[in-house]
């Protein structure tokens, strides 16, 4: 993932930190009828207001989605760590400069065209506000807290959580 956000808000590196070791994410549309939709997908980069970019199929069920209802959510979950964003999503044609900054040869799969190819679209999301959850990773940790739980130990630390306001 391109992380952008050296010069940015404790808020944005804040996420940056949490999320820039998570692969892949799930990003939650809403499609027709009201119903969710959740699709994985991989981060590409953290610019410095926050914004995360993506790449998906110009065919694909998000872009649809995103077309009709441009409110997203997308989580992270890895070692640990859990993270919920909430963001407007936009899609970004005629940008092939940043499809090639953020391309690597595994796409190729999807875009057997390359980064030139049109289904290629680029997916920015504008975050509004990050939510996390940081837990022991480290199974000794985790047993110790268990330990405390089940001995009735009142002094639980399990993790940490906060809010991150990220709306300009």
């Amino acid at each position: 993932m391109e992380d952008n956000s050296k010069h940015s808000s404790p808020e944005v590196k804040k996420l940056s930190d949490l999320i820039s070791d998570i692969k892949i994410a799930m990003l939650v549309t809403v499609s027709g009828g009201n119903s969710l939709h959740s699709a994985p997908l991989v981060t590409q980069g953290i610019e410095a207001d926050g914004s995360l970019w993506f790449i998906i199929s110009r065919a694909s069920q998000k872009a649809s989605d995103i077309q009709n209802e441009n409110r997203v959510n997308i989580t992270y979950s890895g070692s640990g760590t859990y993270v919920s964003v909430t963001g407007f999503a936009e899609l970004i044609d005629d940008h092939p400069e940043k499809v090639r900054q953020m391309w690597s040869k595994g796409y190729e799969v999807w875009f057997p065209q390359g980064p030139n190819d049109p289904n290629v679209q680029l997916l920015k999301v504008e975050i509004e506000k990050a939510e996390y959850w940081e837990g022991h990773s480290n199974p000794v940790s985790k047993m110790l807290e268990f330990v405390k739980l089940t001995t009735g130990s009142k002094h639980l630390k399990m993790g940490s959580h906060g809010e991150l306001n990220l709306r300009h």
